[in-house]
């Protein structure tokens, strides 16, 4: 019977992934390390599954360089979340292709350290990724305000499975170092296979939640208090989500929403997170939900239909604000609405009117 190692399955799954993005040609277009960084993990399986399958010791260089290929697509392709700028005119770009270049420079001429050039690779992309994810939800300001919990999220895990990998990679030179690597075979096949799995995952999330950007990303900053100008930043940013009803757009991101105001994403970021409490994204989504609370009450349309009105995307983004704002479901909600309302439900169509 033919063998088939996991990590080809797995492959198999994240080539899947890959077509799914491939056919949403807006997402390759704006951002096509995301695309990239997928096809890596899926070639990376395959090595992984023909290594340590059928014990193919020839892949090994091949290995090697792809796990530091992997380490800085991965910082590309969320760092130009950030960014409005197309990810091949960032300045510096060549500077990420000295890691893998490096370590092929290592397998042709000293192979010797190129375990602890991997860890220090992974180690250095990890802690930039944390501190990248450390800064909220608002940093990833290409992104579309409804999915970028998701984004935010999927950038988590990535910086935490790059740290990690560095972790790993210490673990099995030191296992190979007291016993020979008797244990290394278990602790690349299981941990890989998973990690190739969900980090593609990870990317496909993050790089389907993007939007068109309009204009260059700042660093958020918040403070304890806001000031006068974060109260009038805050007020306008309130009349213009009345006056023209933005949250509808599926689109919108925090560029976008700076660019309509005149500031810069700072300015529109720090005014929200201060006088508001929230994110941006939680912002507009409160609109949004708002806006769904009112046709539900005031309607008969199906829920789908007010979700996609109100400005959502997906229905598991939609459930999980109007949770997070009515502390209900949006059919609870509605059947509250209309039949007798309870204090709770007076209290927010008191809000949403």
């Amino acid at each position: 019977m033919l063998f088939i190692p996991l990590p080809f399955v797995v492959a198999l799954l994240l080539v899947i992934l890959l077509l799914q993005m491939i056919r949403r040609r807006e997402v390759t277009v704006l951002n096509p390390f995301f695309s990239c960084l997928i096809a890596a993990y899926a070639l990376q399986s395959i090595v992984i599954g023909l290594r340590w399958g059928y014990d193919l010791m020839e892949v090994l260089p091949v290995q090697a360089v792809l796990a530091a290929a992997i380490a800085s697509l991965a910082w590309l392709s969320f760092e130009g979340l950030r960014t409005e700028r197309s990810p091949l005119e960032r300045p510096l770009l060549w500077l990420h292709s000295l890691p893998p270049l490096l370590v092929v420079a290592l397998v042709a001429f000293w192979p010797a350290p190129i375990s602890l050039m991997l860890i220090l690779i992974f180690a250095g992309y990890g802690v930039a990724l944390i501190c990248l994810a450390s800064a909220g939800t608002d940093v990833l300001s290409s992104a579309r305000l409804e999915g970028v919990i998701n984004s935010h999220r999927a950038l988590q895990v990535t910086a935490f499975a790059i740290a990690a990998s560095a972790v790993i990679d210490v673990i099995i030179s030191l296992d190979f170092a007291w016993s020979g690597g008797i244990h290394s075979g278990k602790i690349v096949a299981i941990g890989n296979v998973l990690a190739m799995l969900v980090l593609g995952t990870a990317a496909t999330v993050a790089g389907t939640n993007q939007s068109p950007a309009d204009v260059e990303v700042d660093d958020n900053e918040s403070t304890s208090r806001p000031s006068v100008e974060d109260t009038q930043i805050s007020a306008s940013l309130d009349d213009l989500m009345q006056s023209r009803t933005l949250y509808r757009d599926v689109d919108l991101n925090l560029n976008r929403l700076a660019r309509k105001m005149g500031l810069s994403v700072r300015q529109v970021s720090s005014a929200v997170n201060r006088v508001k409490s929230m994110s941006v994204s939680q912002y507009v989504n409160d609109y949004r939900v708002r806006e769904a609370c009112r046709s539900l009450a005031d309607t008969e349309e199906p829920i789908t239909r007010i979700m996609f009105d109100a400005g959502f995307q997906t229905k598991s983004n939609f459930n999980r604000e109007f949770l997070r704002v009515t502390g209900m479901s949006p059919k609870a909600w509605r059947a509250r609405a209309i039949v007798k309302p309870d204090e709770k439900t007076a209290k927010i169509i008191r809000l949403v009117g």
